[in-house]
């Protein structure tokens, strides 16, 4: 369970960061939220993958799991900039 948090911290590093670069606009997130969205990200993406396929152990980097938690962090950021109000992403589009 420890090491399920610690390895989801350390790809929120790079889950959040990414899911804000596939938005479209800026998001006026600071760098903690956004590992934290990430992380959060990781964790649900790995916890959904788990559910819909039942494979608990995998050998080396689950892609799909990472895909999924590339989606639910960039959720987690549209959501996160509606409810704060510091969503920019549409801005680029005008």
């Amino acid at each position: 369970m420890i090491w399920t948090i610690i390895s989801a911290l350390i790809l929120g590093c790079i889950i959040g960061p990414l899911a804000r670069l596939i938005l479209p606009g800026k998001q006026n997130i600071s760098l903690p939220i956004t590992i934290l969205l990430g992380a959060v990200g990781a964790l649900a993406g790995s916890w959904l993958y788990t559910l819909l396929s039942g494979n608990e152990d995998t050998s080396g980097i689950d892609w799909i799991a990472l895909g999924l938690g590339v989606v639910v962090a960039i959720v987690l950021v549209l959501i996160y900039g509606a409810v704060t109000g510091k969503d920019n992403t549409h801005d680029r589009l005008r």
